[in-house]
């Protein structure tokens, strides 16, 4: 056991889902290290305010100021995120410390009754939380009606299966780590739905003064997650744009030229799907900060700017 540690404080969301990746993280620091954690429930604007579309609340921040500051006050001594959920830019005195456990990255449908988003009638309604699905479904089928989906992870998948939607789509690693895969009707492929930066994976804040809980947790660092997901959201910071923006990233790790390197895909697109601006750059494994900003570059000269504004 790392000296001077004993117990630590993990500062997690009520929800199944929150709870869930705060165990498996918890378990594995545990496994490496010897250091326990207990965990400390917090309350989120988010997760208190329901009836109010994500990107009025200040988008995903409203799902991690909470623990930020509970970080701060030194009442925990480290948080777990859904990356995905994380402002790019690390809020003061807060670092995150580790990158991990990257699940299934794709978008899901969960329909009551047709197999798969094009099978859907004209007119149905599909639930989103997203401005990205939201422009990319409407890209695919502009003849649905897009509707606010909020609630936790379990709570959405019941309203698609007691047909308050007709379908609706939502990330595949919440509903993996939920055990709701049976209900999954349709995998969107990436030239469909492109996800949102970091999505699957998972992130450990905490303060950044905090030398020994930050040593500590690095070993929990997955390069293999944090290389292409940092390279995702330099792509989202590159352009300006926060958690409410119509923007989708994702990197992926290939071989090429006897070597590991990097394949990052972009997308911008208006709120109504009719404008989607898409591109991919290849380059260095290592090299995902300048390959995003190239790539930022790219698509703001096709026209993103425009799409963002």
């Amino acid at each position: 056991m790392t000296a001077g540690l004993v117990t630590l404080r993990v500062g997690t969301r009520a929800s199944a889902l929150a709870r869930w990746q705060t165990t498996h993280v918890s378990e594995s620091l545990e496994r490496l290290t010897g250091v326990p954690s207990h965990p400390i429930v917090i309350s989120t604007t988010g997760d208190r305010v329901l009836d109010t579309p994500l990107p009025a609340l200040g988008g995903k921040g409203a799902f991690t100021e909470e623990l930020e500051q509970a970080l701060r006050d030194g009442r925990i001594d480290f948080a777990v995120h859904s990356l995905k959920d994380l402002p790019v830019v690390d809020p003061a005195g807060i670092t995150v410390a580790a990158i991990l456990s990257r699940d299934d990255p794709r978008d899901v449908v969960i329909a009551r009754e047709a197999g798969s988003l094009a099978d859907l009638p004209s007119g149905a309604v599909v639930g989103t939380s997203s401005n990205r699905r939201m422009a990319q479904i409407a890209a695919l089928r502009p003849d649905v009606t897009i509707r606010p989906l909020r609630g936790n992870v379990d709570t959405r998948v019941g309203k698609a299966l007691e047909g308050e939607y007709d379908a609706i789509v939502i990330a595949a690693a919440g509903v993996h780590r939920l055990g709701l895969t049976a209900h999954i009707t349709e995998y969107l492929p990436f030239h469909q739905m492109l996800p949102a930066p970091g999505q699957g994976a998972l992130a450990v804040q905490c303060r950044a003064d905090d030398d020994a809980v930050r040593t500590l947790l690095m070993v929990l660092d997955d390069p293999a997650v944090r290389v292409p997901t940092t390279a995702e959201r330099a792509f989202l910071s590159d352009l300006g744009g926060g958690c409410a923006a119509p923007i989708a990233a994702l990197g992926e790790s290939f071989e090429g030229e006897g070597r590991r390197q990097l394949r990052l895909t972009g997308l911008v697109a208006s709120l109504d799907g009719r404008r989607v601006v898409r591109a991919t750059l290849e380059g260095a494994w290592n090299g995902g900060e300048a390959l995003a900003q190239a790539l930022a570059e790219r698509v703001t000269a096709g026209g993103a700017r425009a799409l963002l504004a």
